[in-house]
C-alpha cells in the first residue's frame, strides 16, 4: 500500500436502544478520503478493544472527531451532572493515553470538537461544561427551532457563525496566511483553563478557545474547536488544515524527520 492511513476513533452508540456499536461520521471519512489523499481506517474508541501500540503500528495519524458525548468531568476534578450527559468513559480511556503516545512517537494527530477537548484534558487541562453560561460568553450550540428542536437545514446548522482571532505569527496563522478566520460553532463544553503543554493560537469573539497546539510537539499536533470535517473539500481554511495533515501523514509514512513546533511542513 503506497497511500497513508489515517484513523479515525469511534465513539459508542445504541443502535435501537439495544445494540452496542462504534460510531464515525461519514463527513471526517469523506475528509480524509477526499482531501488528504489518505485511506481512512475506523477504529474502536474503547481500550478493551484498541490496543494502542499497535494502532500506532499501523497508522501513520489519527483523527480524534468531534461526538455527541462529553469527556467525563472527573479527568479535570469536577463532578459529573446528569445535565451533562451523555460521556463515553471508554472512549476517554483510549483517546487521553493516544494522545500522549502519539505526541511521544510524533504520530501526526488532528483533534476536532471533542477531540480537541481531549487533548486538552489529556495534557491536565479542564473544560467547562456550558460554555455558554460563562459570563460574556456566546451560545455556541447548533442552531436550534423555537420549539427546541435542532434546526432542519445543515446550512443554517453549520454556517459560519463567529470570528476567531488567530496568534500573529503563529502555526494556525502561517497555514492559513491570515489572523482572523470565520468558524462554524456546534458544541457546548469548551476549554476552560488550557493544560500544561497546550498553546492557545485561537480565540473567538468571546473569548472562547478554538485553537491549540501540543508544544513540543515533533509534527503536526493541532486542535479546533470548530467542525473542520464538514466542507474541507469546498472551505478554504478547512481544506489548508486536512491538506497540512494529509502532508504530516505522507511525510511520515515516507519517513521524513518532521519540524519541531505543531506542524510537519
Amino acid at each position: 500500500m503506497t497511500r497513508p492511513v489515517i484513523g479515525v476513533i469511534g465513539n459508542a452508540y445504541n443502535v435501537e436502544n439495544r445494540f452496542r456499536t462504534q460510531l464515525v461520521g461519514e463527513n471526517n471519512l469523506r475528509a480524509i478520503a477526499e482531501v488528504t489523499g489518505a485511506l481512512p481506517l475506523m477504529f474502536a474508541g474503547h481500550p478493551r478493544l484498541t490496543d494502542i501500540a499497535d494502532l500506532l503500528d499501523v497508522v501513520d495519524g489519527v483523527l480524534l472527531t468531534g461526538a455527541r458525548a462529553n469527556v467525563h468531568p472527573s479527568h479535570f476534578n469536577t463532578a459529573p451532572d446528569p445535565r451533562h450527559e451523555p460521556y463515553d468513559v471508554n472512549r476517554d480511556a483510549l483517546a487521553l493515553p493516544l494522545i500522549q503516545a502519539c505526541i511521544e512517537r510524533a504520530v501526526p494527530v488532528f483533534g476536532i470538537c471533542r477531540g480537541f477537548q481531549e487533548m486538552n484534558v489529556a495534557y491536565g487541562g479542564s473544560l467547562h461544561p456550558e460554555i455558554r453560561e460563562l459570563p460574556g460568553r456566546m451560545n455556541h450550540r447548533m442552531p436550534r427551532l423555537e420549539n427546541g428542536e435542532i434546526h432542519p437545514d445543515p446550512a443554517v446548522v453549520f454556517a459560519d457563525r463567529h470570528e476567531v482571532r488567530l496568534t500573529p505569527g503563529g502555526v494556525f496563522a502561517r497555514l492559513l496566511g491570515r489572523d482572523t478566520i470565520r468558524v462554524n460553532s456546534l458544541h457546548g463544553q469548551g476549554i476552560l483553563e488550557p493544560g500544561r503543554r497546550i498553546v492557545v493560537e485561537g480565540i473567538a469573539e468571546d473569548d472562547t478557545i478554538e485553537a491549540i497546539r501540543v508544544d513540543g510537539a515533533s509534527g503536526f499536533a493541532l486542535g479546533v474547536q470548530w467542525h473542520a470535517e464538514h466542507d474541507p473539500q469546498v472551505n478554504a481554511v478547512n481544506r489548508a488544515l486536512f491538506e497540512a495533515f494529509g502532508e504530516a501523514v505522507s511525510a511520515r509514512r515516507a519517513g521524513a524527520t518532521p519540524q519541531r513546533g505543531g506542524l510537519a511542513r
